[in-house]
């Protein structure tokens, strides 16, 4: 196969060798994003299998999202330094080798030093796979392109834990990185064949070792405070608020180092592009909201509900059916209208739904439930795809890696950030609306008109009790998703800040 290619002739892929290596990259983005939630129901299982507790088993998540969130924003930098496919295919091969080394983890410790290995390695294939994808696909077959890539970061987060748990219920939790091995090898094997033709001139900028450790800093501080607020009791503890001053100091230390270096190890003069801007704050605000929903309807559907584990992945499988379906129909589209019209449209029909959730009561039943999770399918690939188009259409062809290492950050960012806030809010509106529910049960004189009725006290206190919570529950949840569906309106909005695209926008090429 190697024999086929010439090293200088970049000419994009045809045929066969077309949908081979787009399968590659597109898999490599699964694996990595499927990695970031594939362990959150297998906590459990590994506290289990380790002796260790339950709340020390989230290590093992938090440990990965830090490490990746660290390496994600520098793929640009490593891509510029060392070349985009050598530091994909060298950040493929170690993340099958340290995902080896998770499974036959001994202890805890172990496990969470393979973890962060891992992390280390999976952030770069997240950008690195999509800027491969725009070298290898014909500039007019670009948006389909995206389209696929796309799919994979709508579908990977929601299959994760569906296959996780999975695994964890028919072998044991070491599996759940084994399969990660053999996957790798088979993206290595073939993307060192298909793709060192598209490396381009490296580029030997001094190592910006200051701006590095500030990222380091800033970002596992962050990181570390989402994962382990709620936990902790937020600002209550000690340990939460010296994380967020770490963090704070660390990102005004960080930005002001890197606007004034000559060689910044992460490209923020991208930042004034106002199309990249703009289509930077309507990922975090939209992903956030998405995301928040994605953790959310699980913890609704099995703390109040009813549903086991398997049947609320169900609920939530359902959601890549259309995404899947539509994402080549979008991408082929993009580029002959304004692509700023599919990001308008695909997020307000995700706020409409979260309008529609909002209005969701005790008596929802499987479909009704379900159908608004199918609906918003739809709105997924409008969204990732337009704006994608639109901001990596905006910056130069050299700047491609940095700008889709930003995105990514953002993404992964704003989805930390949405657990954080989503279950610390959900949880505080439960609370007060229990109390609220309590005080009008007891001035009604429920628990007397119950016990009139023929129940024994302890009986009509414990129906009481559970009908009062579980009214609380969908009070709070349809409350975070009004809040989602005025976010979702807002960024759709403010899609419309982005300027006009001037053609045809093609990824890669840039137009400033």
């Amino acid at each position: 196969m190697t024999a086929a290619f010439s090293r200088h002739d970049k000419s994009p892929l045809t045929g066969f060798g077309l949908v081979l290596g787009a399968f590659v990259l597109a898999l490599a983005n699964f694996m990595a994003i499927l990695d970031t939630t594939i362990a959150n129901v297998s906590v459990p299982n590994i506290a289990g299998g380790l002796a260790i507790s339950p709340s020390e088993g989230t290590w093992v998540i938090t440990s990965y999202s830090v490490a990746e969130a660290i390496t994600v924003p520098l793929s640009g930098w490593l891509a510029a330094r060392f070349g985009a496919v050598r530091v994909f295919c060298g950040a493929v091969i170690a993340f099958g080798v340290c995902s080896a080394l998770c499974g036959i983890a001994p202890s805890l410790g172990v496990l969470v030093l393979f973890r962060v290995l891992q992390g280390f390695s999976g952030g770069p294939i997240m950008p690195l796979s999509q800027t491969l994808m725009m070298r290898i696909f014909p500039p007019d077959k670009r948006g389909m392109a995206m389209g696929l890539w796309s799919m994979t970061a709508v579908v990977g987060p929601i299959a994760g834990p569906l296959l996780g748990g999975a695994i964890c219920d028919n072998a044991s939790w070491p599996w759940i990185f084994y399969i990660n091995v053999p996957v790798a090898i088979g993206i290595f094997y073939f993307a060192s064949r298909l793709l060192p033709r598209y490396e381009l001139p490296l580029v030997k900028a001094p190592v910006d070792f200051m701006g590095l450790g500030l990222l380091v800093v800033w970002v596992g501080s962050l990181q570390i405070m989402l994962d382990k607020g709620e936990e902790s009791d937020w600002f209550n503890s000690p340990f939460i608020v010296g994380l967020a001053v770490t963090a704070a100091i660390g990102f005004a230390s960080f930005l002001i180092w890197e606007l004034t270096h000559k060689h910044p190890i992460v490209a923020l003069r991208l930042f004034a592009v106002r199309a990249f801007s703009t289509c930077s704050a309507v990922m975090a605000l939209t992903y956030g909201a998405f995301f928040g929903a994605v953790v959310l309807i699980p913890l609704w559907l099995q703390t109040s509900m009813g549903y086991n584990a398997l049947w609320s992945g169900r609920v939530m499988s359902v959601q890549g059916i259309l995404a899947v379906l539509l994402s080549p129909v979008v991408g082929a589209n993009i580029g002959k209208t304004d692509p700023r019209r599919f990001v308008f449209g695909g997020v307000l029909l995700i706020g409409i739904v979260m309008f529609v959730r909002a209005g969701l009561t005790t008596e929802a039943n499987f479909w009704s439930i379900t159908i608004p999770q199918i609906v918003l399918g739809a709105g997924m690939p409008c969204f990732f795809i337009g704006l994608n188009t639109i901001a990596l259409g905006s910056i130069s062809p050299e700047d491609t890696a940095s700008g889709a290492g930003i995105l990514n950050f953002l993404r992964t960012t704003a989805g930390a950030f949405a657990v954080s806030l989503t279950t610390t809010s959900w949880s505080n509106a439960t609370t007060s609306a229990r109390v609220s529910l309590a005080g009008r049960l007891n001035s009604t004189g429920t628990l007397d008109q119950m016990q009139a009725s023929g129940m024994a006290p302890a009986q009509a206190l414990s129906a009481v009790d559970q009908l009062t919570q579980q009214q609380a529950v969908m009070l709070a949840t349809d409350g975070v998703f009004t809040a989602m569906s005025v976010i979702l309106v807002i960024a759709a909005c403010s899609i419309w800040l982005a300027p006009r695209p001037t053609g045809p926008v093609t990824l890669g090429e840039g137009g400033h």
